[in-house]
C-alpha cells in the first residue's frame, strides 16, 4: 500500500484501536486533518490546545488506555505543555501529534516555528521529530508502546509538513516496535523478596501507602487480598483514591498535607511502610527528616528512578505491583494486630465526622455539605473530575471512592483548568459513567471556553462551582503564613448562570444548604450539560493542613467547634 504520511497517520491511530482523538487544526498539520475525513476516527474540536491535552489525560485515567491530542505548530504544539506536564508528573499515557514546519525550513524562524521537541523534553517519557513519511508507522507504534508500558507517560511526536504530503509504501507489521534498549519490566531478586517477606511478618505497627502505581497495574483486587490476610491498614494517596474502597474498615483514609490526622500520626508511629505504587510526593512525607521515624520501609515500585530518591528504605522491589503482590501474597501470614488497628480507631475521636450522614447546617453554605451531599445524592458512584485548590481537597475528603477511577484529578503538577476538558475526555473513554466536574471558581475560568465543545459533542456532563470569590488555596496559605494580606486572591467572576446559558447550557446558582439536594437531583435527572454554581462561605478552610516542609504530625487543626462549621477538627 502507498500512503502519504498524514493517511499513514490515521491508520496507524485506527489498528491501535483509537477511536477518538482531541485536536486543534493549523496549517503545518493541515495535511493530516485532510486525510483523517478518510478514517473513522471521531475528531473533537477543542477551543484551546491546552485543553485537548487534559482531554486525552482524562480519556486515559478513566479508560485505562492510551489519549490522544493532535495540534499544529508554533503555538498551537506549545499551547499543550502544560497538559503534558501534567500527564508527565501523574504517569498518564498520552501520545501528542503535532504539525511542524517543512523540513527545509527547520532551524530558519519559518512562520508558526518552535522546537517543540526541545520544549518538551523534560516533560515527556519521550518525542520524536518525524521527517520523512517512511518514519511516521514505526514512530506512531514506538510511542504508544512507550506511553503506556512501564512507568505510563506523555509522548510527543512532531511531524514536518513535508512529511505529511510525501508518499511511502506502508507496511504494518514491519513497523513493530524495536526498542532493545527500552525494558521496563523488571524483576526484584529473591532475596529482596525474602527480606521484605521477614519485614512484613514480624512488623507489629504496619502500614500501607497504597498510590496511583496500584490503579495503572490494576493491582485493586490482590491488594485487597494482601490487606485482609495480613491485617494491614491501608492509607491512599490523593491519585491512590479508590483502589481500595473507602468504606473498607482497613481503609484509614489519605495521608499528607490535607490528609487525616489520624493517618498522619500513623504513619510517624508505625514501624513498618510498605509504600505501593507511590512516589513519596513532598506532599505526602512533609520533612523528610521526620518522616516515620521508627519505620523500616518497603517501597515497590516499576520506576527505578524513584527508589530511595526521595525517601531513604529498606527493601526496593522494582517491578509492577501486581505481579510483585502477587508473588509477596502467598508467603504472607495471617497476623493479629487488631490492637494497632484499635489504637488507630481511637486517634480519630471526634475527627471521624465525616463519616456522619447529616452534617451540622447552621445557615451558611460550606464546600463540605456540597460535596457530602453530591456523595449522598449519587452513592459513590459517580465518575468525578476535580479542579484544583481546597474544592479538590473538600472532594477528597467527603466523597467516599469505592471504586478505581472514579476520582481524576491533578496531583504532581497541580493543574488550574484541569478539571472541565479532562471531565470531556473522560466522558468520551465512559459514555455510560455520570460524569461530575467539581471545579473552583479560579480554575474554572481558565477553560471554560471548552464549555462549547461540551455543547458542540452533546454530552452529558454536571458542573458543580464551588463558588467561593477567592483563589481559594492560595487565600488559604495568605491566611495562615501571611497575616491575611490577601493580594491578588479576591476573585472577580461573572455570572456563571448567564455564560452557561450563553452556551446553551443548563444552569443554577444554589447559596443555601436546603437547596443542594433538590439542585442536584434535578441535574442528574436533565440528560444533558448542567451548571450549578454553589455560592459557598468564602473564608472557610481546609482542615488538618501540614505546613509545607513541616512535620508530618505537626498539622494546623481547626480552632473552632465542629458544629460551627461542619468540617474535621
Amino acid at each position: 500500500m502507498t500512503k502519504t504520511g498524514g493517511e499513514i497517520i490515521w491508520e496507524c491511530l485506527v489498528r491501535q484501536g483509537v477511536k477518538h482523538v482531541f485536536g486543534y487544526p493549523g496549517g503545518a498539520i493541515l495535511p493530516a486533518y485532510d486525510a483523517m475525513t478518510r478514517y473513522p476516527i471521531h475528531h473533537i474540536l477543542v477551543r484551546h490546545e491546552q485543553g485537548a491535552t487534559h482531554m486525552a489525560d482524562g480519556y486515559a485515567r478513566a479508560s485505562g488506555g492510551v489519549g490522544v491530542a493532535i495540534a499544529t505548530s508554533g503555538p498551537g504544539a506549545t499551547n499543550m505543555v502544560t497538559g503534558i506536564a501534567t500527564a508527565m508528573m501523574d504517569s498518564s499515557p498520552i501520545v501528542c501529534i503535532t504539525g511542524q514546519v517543512g523540513s527545509k525550513l527547520i532551524g530558519y524562524d519559518a512562520f508558526q516555528e518552535t522546537d517543540i521537541t526541545g520544549v518538551t523534553l523534560p516533560i515527556t517519557k519521550h518525542n520524536y521529530l518525524v521527517t520523512h513519511a517512511d518514519e511516521v508507522a514505526r514512530t506512531i507504534r514506538e510511542a504508544f508502546y512507550i506511553a503506556a508500558s512501564g512507568r505510563p507517560g506523555p509522548v510527543l511526536i512532531d511531524i514536518t509538513k513535508d512529511a505529511q504530503q510525501s508518499s511511502c509504501e506502508f507496511e504494518w507489521e514491519a513497523a513493530a516496535p524495536q526498542l532493545p534498549g527500552y525494558r521496563p519490566d523488571l524483576s526484584p531478586e529473591p532475596e529482596d523478596y525474602d527480606h521484605a517477606l521477614s519485614l512484613i511478618n514480624t512488623a507489629r505497627r504496619p502500614v500501607i501507602l497504597a498510590g496511583h502505581g496500584v490503579i495503572i497495574s490494576g493491582a485493586m483486587h490482590v491488594l485487597r487480598s494482601f490487606a485482609e490476610k495480613s491485617g494491614i491498614p491501608v492509607a491512599p494517596t490523593l491519585l491512590g483514591l479508590g483502589c481500595f474502597p473507602a468504606s473498607h474498615p482497613l481503609n484509614l483514609g489519605m495521608m499528607g498535607m490535607h490528609g487525616e490526622a489520624w493517618v498522619n500520626k500513623a504513619i510517624q508511629e508505625a514501624d513498618l511502610l510498605l509504600a505501593f505504587g507511590m512516589r513519596f510526593d513532598d506532599r505526602v512525607t512533609g520533612n523528610v527528616k521526620t518522616y516515620a521515624p521508627t519505620a523500616k520501609k518497603i517501597h515497590v515500585e516499576i520506576d527505578p528512578a524513584e527508589i530511595n530518591k526521595n525517601i531513604k528504605v529498606d527493601v526496593g522491589l522494582v517491578g509492577d505491583l501486581r505481579q510483585v503482590l502477587q508473588h509477596l501474597l502467598p508467603d504472607v501470614e495471617s497476623v493479629d494486630r487488631s490492637e494497632w488497628r484499635q489504637y488507630i480507631d481511637e486517634l480519630k475521636g471526634d475527627s471521624a465526622v465525616r463519616d456522619i450522614q447529616n452534617l451540622p447546617d447552621d445557615g451558611h453554605l460550606y464546600a463540605a455539605h456540597v460535596i457530602n451531599d453530591l456523595w449522598r445524592e449519587t452513592h459513590g458512584g459517580a465518575l468525578v473530575v476535580t479542579d484544583v485548590g481546597q474544592h479538590q481537597m473538600w472532594e477528597a475528603q467527603y466523597y467516599h471512592h469505592e471504586q478505581p477511577r472514579s476520582l481524576i484529578t491533578s496531583g504532581g503538577l497541580g493543574t488550574m483548568g484541569f478539571a472541565v476538558p479532562a471531565a470531556i475526555g473522560a466522558k468520551f473513554a465512559r459514555p455510560e459513567a455520570e460524569v461530575w466536574a467539581v471545579v473552583g471558581d479560579g480554575g474554572f475560568q481558565m477553560t471554560m471556553a471548552e464549555l462549547a465543545t461540551m455543547v458542540q459533542e452533546k454530552i452529558d456532563i454536571k458542573i458543580a462551582i464551588i463558588n467561593n470569590g477567592y483563589l481559594g488555596m492560595v487565600r488559604q496559605w495568605q491566611e495562615f503564613f501571611y497575616e491575611r494580606r490577601y493580594a491578588a486572591t479576591p476573585l472577580l467572576s461573572p455570572d456563571f448562570v448567564k455564560l452557561a446559558e450563553a452556551f446553551g447550557i443548563r444552569a443554577t446558582a444554589v447559596s443555601q444548604r436546603a437547596h443542594v439536594v433538590p439542585t442536584i437531583r434535578e441535574a442528574r435527572e436533565y440528560r444533558g450539560p448542567v451548571l450549578i454554581d454553589f455560592q459557598v462561605e468564602q473564608e472557610d478552610t481546609v482542615y488538618p493542613m501540614v505546613p509545607a516542609g513541616a512535620d508530618l504530625h505537626n498539622m494546623i487543626r481547626r480552632p473552632s467547634p465542629i458544629v460551627e462549621t461542619a468540617q474535621d477538627v
